[in-house]
Parts: structure tokens; sequence; C-alpha cells
């Protein structure tokens, strides 16, 4: 039986009037992954402090086994400014003995890259004071992982962090064999690393097992039963479930009750998105043309970020983009929203961006805007409009939008002096909504957002007919949100993903890969500079199907060889007829699904199938690319 490390019994800790803890008795033990949920503001952060003792609980008793070794990572560290990164993390182990270290070159390549810490300008000997937050936060966390510890408990760990290093944390943790309690907004890593999860509402922690996949199965299943069935009809967490049972088999562990329930409570949902209507919608509102680029060159000082960019933004293209730090995210969009501004007048340094007439564009940056701390949150609100069109006949005054996302009729009248960065973060989100635009840019907008909050939006989202445009760390949200991925992958070219955020990790593992064979990138930006239409396939191709906007006008004279032109045609031929027979098997098994000899003889043939397709879709895009 695995040993008890943290008890907390009969616990409670108040703030103000307020009780964050209420009686509260709960446990750690050893080989528990456990993941904190819970609105802003219900103690989410309190609990875990007072779990490691970093704030003590104002009754009851909280136990730690003896000799535990615990580590922490609190939102606010304790880094020396006058330190190096070395002796912050390495302290005074000589090169040869943590160059020696396994789990010690793990970290150094996960959190920053390299043993010689590329982007600090002295690499291990540069001083912490002048960094940014963002990099201390990774010190932070490098400091923490390289020891050992029986429990570590987490702060919001994926803050600061890049789709990369939130792949290699999760991988990470699930490979120590320590006791683990996060708190994260991040609903990908806590599906990938944990297996409890402690959701904290009203001074008390409802406890499930499993990811938080599994969390959302339960949750519902519960309001279901405690429910009428109207309220069931309103509960926002269904729309959710029916995304997390509709989506791909990995996205989702099994869930711990019956699966008759699950199927019978996302029964009426619909999709998340009509998008052939919303397209309809957008056309109409957008007209055919929305931003279009040709051999856009962007810069920033003598850095070429983005080299002949050729790329079309089309009414109700939805489109996520991820890409390394520096590649040129936010200075695309920023880019494109000078352009939008100006009607076209304020072009970048090289290139062409078209804009549409109609096109009414809004642009959330990572910088929280300043606002009068005197008005009320509704005042605030209402200054932009007082009613907004969400399309589809759905109209909502500023203060029912206000509801949607978290602020309640008393909370509409707190100054906005008052609010927290996150309750900022949603006001400035209700803000731009509420002007109504028809083509929206959010640069991570899930900083500061709890899980239920970006629930709201997503949902919002999802019948919002307009072109939206995402830049995001999240993938739950990316994929909630988005039709499409495409890539910054530092080397000046925009590729569209049609495997999304896994191809994404896939290419930055073959580039670091070449890199450290001296090899150059296998990505090569120098072929086509950074023209997009060689990664987004036309329609019967691989990734294809529906992509509008990924396409756009190749450069005049530069076409596809006949040999090559040939091979794309044979290779669309054989994906087709590979379709077929997978569509086939499926049939045959769900038709035979009793006989389970028969079954796994059919699944190692689609097993194959797919190997053979994943194959061809390889060599399918390495030739779009080339040509």
């Amino acid at each position: 039986m695995p040993a008890n490390l943290v008890n907390l019994e009969t616990v409670d800790k108040v703030y103000g009037t307020r009780a964050l803890l209420d009686s509260l008795s709960l446990g750690v033990s050893e080989g528990d992954r456990i993941g904190v949920v819970g609105r802003n503001g219900d103690g989410k952060t309190t609990l875990v402090r007072v779990l490691a003792k970093r704030e003590p609980a104002d009754s009851g008793r909280v136990t730690h086994s003896g000799g535990l070794r615990l580590g922490v990572l609190t939102q606010h560290d304790s880094l020396d400014p006058a330190a190096t990164v070395r002796h912050e993390v390495l302290g005074d182990l000589a090169d040869h003995e943590w160059a020696g270290d396994p789990r010690v070159r793990d970290v150094l390549h996960g959190l920053f890259g390299g043993l010689d810490l590329p982007g600090f300008p002295d690499g291990l000997d540069t001083v912490i004071g002048p960094l940014s937050g963002g990099e201390r936060r990774r010190i932070a966390l490098a400091q923490l992982l390289i020891a050992e510890q029986d429990l570590i408990v987490l702060d919001e760990p994926t803050n600061h962090l890049d789709v990369e290093g939130i792949a290699w944390l999760a991988g990470h943790l699930r490979a120590r064999r320590s006791a683990l309690v996060c708190v994260t907004h991040d609903r990908w890593f806590l599906d990938q690393v944990c297996t409890r999860m402690w959701d904290v509402q009203g001074g008390t922690v409802h406890e499930y097992e499993g990811g938080y996949s599994d969390y959302v199965f339960a949750r519902a299943e519960r309001e279901r039963i405690a429910a009428s069935e109207e309220a069931k009809r309103q509960n926002l967490m269904r729309k959710e479930l029916a995304w997390l049972r509709r989506g791909a088999p990995a996205r989702t562990s099994k869930p711990r009750f019956r699966v008759e329930a699950a199927n019978e409570l996302i029964a009426d949902v619909p999709p998340p998105r009509d998008n052939a209507e919303l397209m309809r919608f957008a056309t109409s509102r957008l007209g055919k043309t929305v931003l279009d680029l040709e051999n856009v060159t962007i810069e920033a000082g003598d850095k070429v970020l983005l080299r002949q960019l050729t790329w079309q933004l089309g009414p109700g293209d939805r489109v996520g983009l991820v890409g390394v730090n520096g590649a040129g995210k936010t200075s695309l969009l920023r880019a494109l929203d000078e352009a939008a501004r100006s009607a076209g007048e304020h072009q970048p340094a090289g290139g062409h961006i078209k804009v549409g007439k109609t096109v009414k564009l809004a642009y959330l940056s990572q910088e929280v805007a300043e606002l009068d701390p005197g008005l009320r949150v509704l005042e605030a609100v209402e200054q932009v409009r007082g009613r907004v069109d969400l399309g589809r006949g759905r109209e909502m005054t500023a203060s029912q939008l206000c509801e949607r996302f978290g602020f309640g009729k008393q909370r509409q009248w707190t100054p906005v002096g008052d609010l927290s960065g996150g309750e900022r973060r949603r006001l400035q989100l209700l803000r731009l909504l509420m002007d109504e635009p028809n083509v929206l840019f959010l640069d991570e907008p899930t900083n500061d957002l709890d899980i239920e909050t970006l629930t709201q939006l997503e949902d919002v989202l999802d019948g919002w007919p307009g072109s939206l445009v995402v830049i995001s760390h999240d993938r739950f949200f990316l994929e909630r949100t988005t039709d499409r991925i495409m890539a910054l992958l530092g080397d000046g070219t925009l590729r569209m993903l049609p495997r999304g955020v896994d191809e994404y990790l896939e290419r930055r593992a073959r580039m670091r890969t070449a890199g450290q064979a001296g090899a150059p990138a296998p990505e090569g930006g120098g072929r086509r500079g950074g023209t997009a239409a060689t990664e987004g396939a036309p329609t019967g191709t691989p990734g294809g199907a529906g992509e509008r906007g990924a396409g756009t006008k190749p450069t005049k004279g530069a076409g596809p060889s006949r040999a090559t032109q040939k091979e794309l045609q044979r290779i669309e031929r054989k994906l087709d007829r590979i379709g077929d027979q997978e569509r086939s098997l499926h049939a045959r098994i769900a038709e035979h699904a009793t006989d389970f000899q028969l079954v796994a003889e059919l699944d190692a043939q689609l097993r194959e199938l797919t190997e053979d397709r994943d194959g061809l879709e390889t060599r399918w895009l390495e030739l779009a690319e080339d040509a």
C-alpha cells in the first residue's frame, strides 16, 4: 500500500469574510498525480500553499511524513537577482559532474534547448537580475526538477512555456517517481500527467479519478443526476463533454463510469460548430477578400522573421498559429493589424497586404489594455455597446455577456481598479466582442483565465461568424476553437500542418536532430521562401479537404515538374484507395464486434493501412514542398 506523504485534517482558511477552505480533510500518497482545478479566487493556490506549509492554516492540522523531500514551484520565484543561472540551478557541481548526469542534461535540453542555454546572453553564466519573468520561471522550474523529490507541488508550471516546453514537461513528470500536485488551467497537460483531480469549489474539494477528460465526464454525470432536465440542458459542461467524446480517441482516457450514461448525456448535443452555416454568414459579412498577403517580408530590427510570405486569410477561416519563441507570430499579427487599421496604407518591409473593404478587426494582445480604474465593469463594457450580435440570431445585452464571462450581477458593479489580472483579461475580451468585429486576432488569450472561463469563451467563439487567428500554447484551446494549425518554425516560413500540434512537435524534433548532426534542418526555408501555398493541399489531398484559405497564388513561373505532378497524383489515388479500405475495415469490425479473433486480425490490417497512409502523406508533403 502506498505510503502517505501529506495529510490535511479539518483544515480551515479564511480571507476576510470568505472561507476558502472549510473543514477540509484530504491526503497525498506516494505515486499520486493530482491536478487541481477550479475558478479563479476559489482557493486553488491557497490549498497548495497550505498543503506545502508555505502558509499556515487557521485551524486543523497539516502533517508531512518524516524526512519528506518537498519541491514547490510558486507563481513568484525567490531567485537571487545577483546570482548566475549556473549558481541557482547547478549549485557547486563541477562541469563534469552535472554534464554526466542524464537528469540534468534532460532538464537543460527540455527547458532551455541545450546545455549551453542558447538564447541567454552568457549561457549558464548569465546574471538573473535583467532576465524576463518567463526566463526566470524556467530557471526556477529547472532548479526544482534537477533535485530528487518525494513530492512536487507546481502552481501554474506551464506559464511562459511554449508548446514544445509543455510537451517536454509532461513527459518528464510522467517519467518521474515523485508524487505530484499541480495547479494549472492547461487541460491537455492535465490529461497527459494527472491520474486524479481535485475540483476546488466553495471551500471544499471534490475528488475525481482520472485526468481532465475523465473529470469532465464524471462531473457532467454528477450534475446530470443532481439537476433537473432544464438545468441539464443549460449546463455549459455538456458541450465540452460532447467535444471530448467525439474527438480523437487519444485525447481521452477511458471513463470510470458507465459509457451508456455519457452517451445519453450528449445524445442531443449538436457539434460545437456548424462550419457550413458559419462560413455562409462570414462570407455575407466579409465578402470574398479578408486579408491577402503577397511576397510579404516582416522584419524586427536587422532580423528577417518572415520572408516572401504568400498567404490568404479567407472569410470564416479559423487558424491556430504555433511556433518557436521569436519566430514572428506576434509580429505577423501586428503587421496584419496595422494594415487593416490603415485600410491597406501601412505596409510591411516587403510585399503587399490586401485588406477587404468590409474588414472590422479586433486584436487581443498579450498586454492588458489600461482602463479608467474608477469605471464599473458594466460601465466599461457599455462604453463600447449596449447589445451585441453573436450571429445565428443570438443577441445579448452587455449585462448578459458579462454574466457569461463570470461577472455576476454584483461583480458587474466592481470598480475596474479592484479586479484581478485574470478578471481584467476577461474584461478586455468582453470589450472586444462587444464591438462586433468580423475578424478576430487573439494573442495568448488563455493567460490568467480559469478553466470555467475558458469553456465559456470557447462556447461564445463556437457560434462567432468571422475569421479567427489564435496564437496560443494551450493545445486544448487551439483544437477546440480552430479548424487548422499553421506554424512558424524559425526559418522564415509559414507552414500548414495537417496533423496539427503533433506534427509541429515532430518537425521541431527533426530540426533539432539535424542541427545537432551539423546538417541543415529538413524544413529548409530557402526553397520557396515563406509561401504557405505548398503546405495547403487542394481538395482531395492530405490535409486539404475543406481547408479553404490555406492555398494561395503560386509565384509566377514556379510550378511543379511533370514528374512531380505525376507522383503527387499517384499518391492521391493511393490515399483514396486506403481511405476506402479503412472505411470497409471499420464497418467489418463493427459488424463482427463479438468475434474477438477476427476483430484482432482486422485491427492489425487497419494498423498496417494507417502506417502506409502516414508514409504516403509525409511523401506527399515533401513533394508539395519541393513544388
